[in-house]
């Protein structure tokens, strides 16, 4: 049995397919049943709640081979930090009381970076603990994930500019979410695998911002440009649409990192994954941005 938390979510919802294609048992831990697919609705175990609940950990874990974590952001917790050492805590917890053998946990890369990054550092504290918990333990060590210019379709077709704080010319290490749900699967299918260790996951390509709106305007069909935004005028920004001033730091904190080489080492020592830029542009950001025209 494969215990899945965030099924509904562009990682989650893929690892639940692929683990089902496989011939999987699997268990999955969502608020919101509704949410689910219907293909999957029906051949999955449900059990209905949040992974921090204790509770709900003590109905999803008894029998689990495995566990695939995910914590989901909240941006009025405390801290990034708070937020992510609570739900690991009590995922360590009941992972150590059920004797599940392995987890693997999706986080950042670039962990002994010497410095606070903010949400970045949530996901290292994350790692320690569940690592904590006695099972074999991957972490998932991710860059930027492609998915997050999805944000930008706004801006990607309204101003034809995308808005990023690291420079225009200096490599941006990037991620799809569709890899990162492979590479969990993968993990989740074959537990030969023993100890704890931080898994870098990065995808193909070394290209600038620069760069990636060149092929962003070749992909969707008109000019896109790459506008590199001030940390302090980003931070103003959040503020403008409420957010609060932690999750301001957290974020801008984990920008600076960023920008700053956190990514570096992991990068060099990554197996690239299958989807280059090129592809995720074509498979992902134009069909969404066709629908959004047609919306």
């Amino acid at each position: 049995m494969i215990v899945v938390t965030t099924p509904t979510g562009q990682i989650g919802s893929r690892l639940v397919r692929r683990l089902l294609d496989e011939g999987k048992d699997v268990r999955v831990v969502v608020r919101d049943a509704a949410r689910l697919d219907d293909r999957v609705r029906e051949q999955v175990e449900i059990v209905t709640g949040t992974h921090d609940d204790p509770d709900v950990l003590d109905k999803a874990l008894p029998g689990a081979d495995a566990l695939f974590w995910l914590v989901p952001p909240n941006p009025h917790a405390p801290s990034a930090e708070a937020h992510y050492v609570h739900f690991a805590r009590e995922g360590a917890a009941a992972a150590a009381r059920h004797e599940v053998g392995h987890v693997v946990g999706v986080s950042s890369a670039g962990h002994g970076w010497p410095t606070p990054a903010g949400v970045l550092s949530a996901a290292f504290a994350m790692d320690a603990e569940l690592a904590g918990s006695g099972a074999a333990y991957r972490a998932l060590s991710m860059p930027f994930y492609m998915e997050n210019l999805l944000r930008q379709l706004d801006a990607v077709e309204g101003q034809n500019a995308f808005y990023l704080t690291c420079a225009g010319d200096q490599p941006l290490a990037t991620i799809a979410t569709r890899d990162i749900a492979d590479v969990a699967a993968g993990l989740l299918t074959d537990l030969t695998w023993t100890g704890q260790e931080n898994l870098p996951v990065f995808g193909p390509d070394r290209l600038t911002p620069d760069g990636m709106a060149e092929v962003m305007s070749e992909e969707l069909g008109h000019p896109v440009a790459y506008r590199r935004m001030a940390l302090d005028d980003y931070a103003s920004l959040l503020r403008s649409q409420g957010v609060a001033d932690q999750a301001v730091k957290d974020v801008t904190d984990a920008f600076a990192a960023q920008d700053h080489g956190i990514y570096d080492t992991d990068w060099a020592n990554a197996e690239p994954t299958a989807t280059d830029f090129r592809t995720w542009c074509r498979e992902v950001l134009k069909p969404a941005a066709e629908a959004r025209t047609a919306s």
